[in-house]
């Protein structure tokens, strides 16, 4: 499994439930790497998008307890749930898409995250945990940096060496 989000120079990540800036390159990165493939979250990570509707050409599992059953998405009630669910898929296949509290819980069991770094300061409310200072966690590749509507980031990729079991 692994993790994807775009952080601040201070690793936030969001406020007011919304993302901190606009990136078209990243939106652009996003979808490739998702696209048919599975993408899981938290409740309010599904509400935050537009109409509360979930992304089209990935399969959508969403941790909502207490959620009402959806055509368009798995919901699942808990982690115990959500552990049998992606039983069905292929590890390499899933994506954690947050939030903030989804993506603390879901790291140890992620065996790489796709950082977008945004060479910015979001004001945000919630953050990422910072993987410079976690010592399982080590940065394997960076791209040049691209300017995207105005703000300059980098694609970097984490690998952890500690996965846990999920």
């Amino acid at each position: 499994m692994k993790a994807i989000v775009a952080v601040d120079k201070n690793w936030g990540i969001g406020k007011k439930n919304d993302l901190l800036f606009s990136l078209p390159a990243d939106m652009a990165y996003f979808r490739e790497k998702t696209l048919n493939k599975v993408v899981i979250m938290g409740s309010n990570t599904l509400k935050s998008f537009p109409g509360g509707k979930p992304l089209k050409n990935r399969t959508n599992i969403v941790l909502f307890p207490g959620g009402e059953k959806r055509d368009d998405c798995t919901i699942v009630d808990s982690m115990e749930e959500l552990k049998l669910e992606l039983k069905k898929y292929n590890a390499e296949d899933v994506f954690v898409i947050g939030g903030a509290m989804f993506y603390k819980t879901m790291l140890p069991y992620c065996s790489e995250v796709l950082v977008t770094k945004v060479d910015a300061d979001g004001g945000a409310e919630v953050f990422y945990e910072n993987l410079d200072k976690l010592p399982e966690w080590t940065l394997v590749s960076e791209s040049e940096t691209v300017e995207t509507n105005g703000l300059n980031i980098k694609f970097t990729v984490y690998k952890n060496s500690d996965v846990k079991e999920f």
